[in-house]
């Protein structure tokens, strides 16, 4: 038996998670730098009389067009009240997502306009029960961590009241947390109102929120009213939000990727400003879509590496300042499920990975975001857990380097029935969908595609799936609560 090695290596990492850096440190506190001096200089307008009110009473500068600039001295005070830290708990309160320092989740995308109906073989719009069948799939798929709504329910009784329609389609479906969106502070309100029912009320919501807010903001520095009534509904109520800054590079913001991240990182802070003056403390995840648009403005392109590039930079930056950080991952430009779904894909599940993104989102979604998937959904399952696989790193010890087993072998000998191989091919990735046989063995199978694999896996898991029944009392008072809201809103 050979002798094992008990030297110290000084300053070695033994073994550890793959991560890559895109920025050094002098870089980002220079883009750091940089988006204080927006906010100094030419600032940001809030069109929302209380913000205004709140920033009058500080020591901001608020001019009569709600131009407001903000000093660097009330930024960092704000900073200091972030949390460090924050969880997300599943519908029986256990805390299934640790929100801090280099924990990942992945989770599925919300709003599509369409689906894409593999059935007939086109999109279509998006109902309630494509959003309840999204949540079944999340639910079953191992490594998504949290559902999104999805789409948007077309059949909901009115264009005001879907978003608490998408809510009762992902709680009864979907065990796991879930990331809301809502139509105004009113459907983010009648949402909570949901949670808290299965919580026991707002106290424990608070300290086990059951879901977190996507808020998104389309036009970079302009804060609307609608925008931060839920961000200050989400501060008062210590709802995790989710704060995403969306700009095309050249169009509605610099044409270079350090300009857009300088955008996006000063209209982030002064997200953290306003949580601040409201309330101290919000638990804020901070992300952003930056990436290359159409020069219509119409659409912004998730498949480009720009966005890649930049999505890992901004969780970079967000993670030097002691911020939580989210990016979109795990989508496409493509309008359906093909080659080059998988290939953009892959590239964003990695970036956003690799950077240690807290919480990755949007997985599965096509066509920009505006056409959701079933199959898209199924396939990023297998190659998150390819990721992860490479994530991993390489353990070095003298278990994994296996002198013993190499000498107990020989040249030239056989390791299949070693107990060593055993004990650890367990840890090899082994894909549900990929097909790794020989020519002959496919053939014979029916020669099958990709596709002609992945159809059947989709209806295999809505059929053999059963998500967690939810208390039928709970149904009827979050019915209640729905009804109320669609009468109201009718009315």
């Amino acid at each position: 038996m050979l002798e094992k090695t008990m030297l110290i290596k000084m300053n070695q990492q033994a073994y550890g998670t793959t991560m890559f850096q895109i920025l050094t440190d002098d870089q980002i506190e220079q883009i750091y730098f940089a988006a204080l001096d927006v906010l100094e200089v030419s600032g940001a307008r809030i069109c929302h009389p209380a913000a205004l009110e709140l920033l009058k009473n500080s020591n901001a500068v608020v001019t009569e067009n709600d131009r407001v600039r903000v000093p660097t001295s009330l930024v960092e005070r704000a900073l200091q009240s972030c949390p460090s830290k924050a969880a997300l708990t599943d519908r029986n309160g256990k805390r299934a997502i640790k929100l801090q320092r280099n924990e990942v989740a992945f989770g599925s995308g919300a709003d599509a306009t369409f689906v894409y109906d593999l059935k007939i073989g086109e999109r279509r719009k998006c109902t309630f029960a494509d959003v309840e069948a999204a949540a079944k799939i999340v639910d079953s798929l191992p490594r998504f961590d949290f559902c999104m709504s999805y789409g948007v329910v077309s059949d909901a009784p009115n264009t005001k009241t879907y978003d608490r329609h998408q809510f009762m389609a992902m709680i009864k479906n979907c065990a796991k947390p879930l990331i809301v969106t809502s139509v105004d502070a009113g459907g983010l309100k009648d949402q909570w109102e949901m949670a808290c029912l299965m919580r026991g009320g707002e106290k424990e919501f608070r300290l086990n929120p059951l879901f977190a807010t996507y808020i998104k903001s389309e036009s970079p520095l302009v804060y609307s009213k609608e925008m931060v009534d839920r961000l200050f509904f989400a501060t008062d109520k210590g709802i995790p939000a989710l704060y995403s800054p969306c700009a095309g590079l050249g169009v509605t913001a610099p044409a270079t990727i350090a300009g857009i991240l300088v955008q996006t990182l000063a209209d982030s802070l002064l997200a953290v400003v306003l949580g601040y003056l409201q309330k101290p403390g919000m638990p804020l995840i901070l992300g952003g879509v930056q990436t290359v648009m159409e020069k219509e403005k119409k659409n912004l392109y998730y498949g480009s590496p720009e966005l890649h590039l930049a999505s890992a930079a901004i969780s970079e930056i967000y993670k030097w300042l002691g911020l939580l950080s989210s990016s979109p991952g795990g989508c496409t430009d493509s309008k359906l499920v093909d080659e080059q779904a998988a290939s953009e894909s892959v590239m964003s599940i990695y970036n956003s990975l690799m950077a240690g993104t807290n919480l990755i989102h949007h997985v599965g979604s096509l066509n920009g975001g505006l056409t959701a998937s079933l199959a898209s959904l199924v396939m990023c399952d297998e190659i998150i857990a390819m990721v992860k696989q490479i994530a991993k790193g390489i353990e070095v010890t003298d278990e994994s380097l296996a002198l013993d087993i190499l000498n107990e072998v020989g040249p030239g000998g056989e390791f299949l029935s070693h107990d060593h191989t055993f004990d650890h091919f367990r840890q090899w990735f082994q894909p549900t969908i990929i097909d790794r046989s020989n020519f002959e063995t496919w053939t014979s199978a029916g020669s099958k595609t990709y596709q002609d694999r992945l159809e059947p896996e989709v209806d295999r898991l809505l059929e053999a799936h059963q998500p967690e029944p939810l208390d039928e009392k709970l149904i009827q008072e979050m019915k209640k609560i729905i009804s109320l809201a669609d009468k109201k809103e009718v009315g």
